[in-house]
């Protein structure tokens, strides 16, 4: 084992390494990524995905990141309240 990978594997408990946070990217929009402490991920700002950290490694396959949810999205008809639609057609 190299003498700097113990420093690298203790300090990978405890989020993600500065240095390669700085240097990985977002694999489908290739910008900056935001290390989340809450959920121990990192994300993209830019298109709404959050991409899991495993283990001390960020997974960065496209299909591990999963879509932000924005409480100011607005909701799609036939969410909740549809139904007080109607019954004010009738």
């Amino acid at each position: 084992m190299v003498r700097g990978s113990g420093k690298l594997l203790k300090e990978a408990g405890f989020g993600l390494n500065k240095t390669l946070s700085e240097i990985l990217v977002c694999p489908l929009s290739k910008q900056t990524l935001r290390f989340c402490e809450e959920t121990n991920s990192l994300v993209s700002d830019t298109i709404g995905v959050s991409f899991p950290i495993k283990n001390g490694i960020p997974c960065l396959v496209p299909k591990d990141g999963k879509l932000l949810e924005f409480e100011d999205e607005p909701k799609p008809e036939g969410a909740a309240g549809s139904s007080q639609n109607n019954e004010s057609h009738r």
